[in-house]
Order: structure tokens, then sequence, then C-alpha cells
């Protein structure tokens, strides 16, 4: 099949700053940063390149209103770490619903946009997703 999620869009009243606060959270790259569109992408030449999605964010003139409809979960090795650092970088946590008893943390971007950080795998789940993510070679290589 010849399809694939090229980028995933975000619409933005300052595309500048979620770039930026994306780009800090993912350890990714700024590859173009003009208005209206800023986009994010994961580094040259790493495993995520030309395989997970870039992040445009495009300028608009409304602010954002209402729930996602689609959102980012992330998985971190450390959960409570990584919730702080967000923190720091802008981000904010959020009550969407979910609760009290869910493992994920539920937080929101600069500009109000809900992704969730889950907790970090089983260590027998990690492991295998390790030696997965270790073992991948790209078609050709």
């Amino acid at each position: 099949m010849g399809l694939r999620i090229g980028a995933l869009i975000v619409d933005s009243r300052d595309p500048g700053r979620l770039a930026r606060f994306w780009a800090e959270a993912l350890d990714w790259v700024i590859s173009h940063d003009e208005d209206p569109e800023w986009v994010v992408e994961p580094p040259e030449g790493s495993r995520e390149d030309c395989v997970v999605p870039d992040l445009l964010f495009i300028k608009v003139p409304e602010p954002k209103t209402g729930k996602n409809r689609l959102h980012f979960d992330v998985r971190p090795e450390d959960q409570a770490a990584e919730v702080a650092r967000l923190e720091a970088l802008g981000a904010t946590r959020v009550e969407v619903g979910q609760g009290d008893d869910r493992a994920w943390i539920v937080m929101a971007d600069p500009e109000g946009n809900e992704f969730c950080v889950q907790p970090a795998y089983p260590p027998h789940v990690r492991s295998e997703w390790l030696r997965r993510y270790e073992a991948y070679r790209p078609a050709g290589s």
C-alpha cells in the first residue's frame, strides 16, 4: 500500500510557540519556521525520521474551543519526571472527565491542545519494544 501519513496538522494562534514547545518536548527539530506554517520533525537520520509523521502548525485567527477530536499519547520512561519537565516547558494538567483512577495523565500544550502522558511500559513489555526498536532496519539498508 502506498499511503502513509506525512504530517499531523495543528491549527494554532501562535504556531511558533507551539512548534518550539513540541520540538523541545519531543527532542525534534524545527525544519520550517515562518508564519503561517511551522514544521517540527524527527532529527535527520534518527529512527523516527521518515517514519513518524511531521507536526505542521498552521496559523489560524480563532482560538481553540472544545476538546480535541484527535490527541497525542506520549509514553516516557519515567512518567512523573516527564510530567514535571513538560510543565516546565509550559504544559498544564487538565481535567477532561478522565477520572482519578487512570494510569495516564491528561495535559494541555500552551494553546490548550490535550495530550496524554502514559505510564512507562512494564519491564517485560519495554524489553520487547526495545528489542524490536533496536532491530529495526529501514528497507534497503
